[in-house]
């Protein structure tokens, strides 16, 4: 059984939508399909029928997962975050001291990471080198290229 994952609202709101996408969309089209399927006759020979009635079954472990997800997840109040310091749901102004240049990113958990959007999971090597400083603060953070270091100029919600 899997343990409590922390999301932000947005993060529960879109695995809400999920789920009610493969309800009520995606399980009543496999449905179709396969009564359409057994519809066309002897079953013992009906690949169709084999392929629709297996993705079925695999369309029903991920409602499954997808609601014990959801009954183990819990909302991480953002109004009550610090930031003092870096933690999970922080957003994180910091200058690469190599070469001056400024990033911005939001700390999120892993299932919620889109760096498209600057949100970097709270399991990244930058995430783990930032977690816990403070303003001021300088992080050395191993990274693909080496080791860069940064300073934390700015933490907000």
């Amino acid at each position: 059984m899997p343990g409590v994952q922390y999301y932000s609202k947005e993060g529960i709101k879109r695995l809400k939508d999920e789920l009610n996408r493969l309800v009520t969309v995606d399980r009543p089209a496999i449905s179709r399909q396969i009564a359409e399927a057994r519809d066309k006759g002897d079953l013992s020979e009906n690949a169709e029928y084999d392929a629709a009635k297996e993705a079925q079954g695999l369309l029903e472990l991920k409602i499954s997962k997808l609601q014990e997800t959801i009954i183990n997840a819990r909302i991480l109040d953002e109004s009550k975050l610090d930031t003092s310091k870096v933690l999970l749901l922080s957003k994180v102004k910091i200058k690469n001291l190599k070469n001056n240049s400024v990033m911005e990113y939001t700390i999120v958990p892993e299932s919620e990471a889109d760096l498209k959007s600057s949100k970097i999971s709270v399991s990244s090597p930058i995430a783990k080198g930032l977690l816990g400083k403070k303003i001021g603060d300088k992080a050395e953070i191993k990274v693909p290229a080496g080791v860069i270091e940064f300073e934390i100029i700015e933490i907000t919600r």
